[in-house]
């Protein structure tokens, strides 16, 4: 099944991520591993700095329990390239990610695709509920 290919306009935020050398493979482009690294930045860069996610001392921590990646155009060092974010759904412990890569100054993702966290506590790995300040922040990006 051939997913549609995003634009900028389906997300909320964007953050500027760069290429690194060891990024790309022998044929000379990003390797697909490499997106799901950037999918995480993404996220987690929108967890920590918008919703106050504490991944050192905070009582949750999430964990990815399902993802996703469709691949449309090739990327390679030393290009510049940007992260785009927004929440698809929002559970009582979880929530799903719309992640994709824009080249910088293009419209069209190069690479688009989701991500589920489940929300658990650090010490007993049972499921939290998302609530509060880190439940609003997350509505703000729900598309």
């Amino acid at each position: 099944m051939k997913k549609e290919t995003p634009s900028r306009k389906d997300y909320a935020v964007t953050y500027a991520i760069s290429t690194r050398w060891m990024d790309n493979d022998v044929y000379g482009h990003v390797n697909n591993v490499t997106y799901y690294s950037y999918f995480d930045t993404v996220a987690n860069t929108f967890l920590i700095e918008q919703a106050g996610l504490d991944i050192h001392n905070g009582e949750s921590i999430g964990y990815i329990v399902q993802s996703e990646c469709y691949y449309h155009s090739a990327i390679a060092f030393p290009e510049r390239i940007e992260g785009a974010f927004k929440v698809n759904r929002i559970g009582n412990s979880s929530v799903e990610y719309g992640v994709a890569i824009f080249k910088e100054g293009q419209d069209i993702a190069c690479a688009h695709g989701t991500m589920t966290h489940v929300f658990v506590n650090r010490d007993t790995e049972r499921p939290m509920k998302i609530e509060g300040d880190f439940r609003a922040a997350l509505e703000k990006v729900l598309l």
